[in-house]
């Protein structure tokens, strides 16, 4: 099995309010980074680096998360907007130790429409919503 990895965008979700505010003229912080789609992990993970880099601020301990091998707390930050391939979402983040890559879960992949196609190792837009993203609002 093959992995897929995507280029990803990363603006901080609180400096956008404030520019949406008019609370401040500076545009948000923002940086390009590679990840890991993961589709056995459930949330949007990052590095602390990438977390320290964007200004992120922690808002919670989370609960304990199973790996691999063990059960361990992460740390909860505040959002990001994520941009995948021209597709955007806002969506809290958990930090993941330095050694480990920034992982995409299913929860962002649901959310963005994509699904994984394992034959070319890339992201795809689901094909059974032809028109489009579709959201599931109720």
């Amino acid at each position: 099995m093959g992995k897929v990895t995507v280029q990803i965008t990363l603006r901080n979700w609180g400096d956008i309010e404030m520019l949406a505010f008019g609370k401040s003229k500076a545009p948000p912080r923002e940086l390009r980074a590679e990840a890991l789609v993961d589709t056995g992990a459930t949330k949007f993970h990052l590095r602390p680096s990438v977390i320290k880099e964007l200004g992120l601020r922690q808002i919670g301990e989370g609960r304990s998360q199973a790996t691999s091998n063990r059960f361990e707390k992460r740390r909860i930050f505040s959002p990001v907007e994520l941009e995948i391939q021209g597709r955007t979402g806002r969506f809290d983040v958990v930090e993941v130790p330095e050694e480990l890559p920034n992982i995409i879960g299913q929860i962002p992949l649901e959310d963005l429409d994509w699904e994984v196609d394992m034959k070319s190792r890339k992201l795809i837009p689901n094909p059974d919503h032809k028109n489009g993203v579709l959201f599931d609002d109720f």
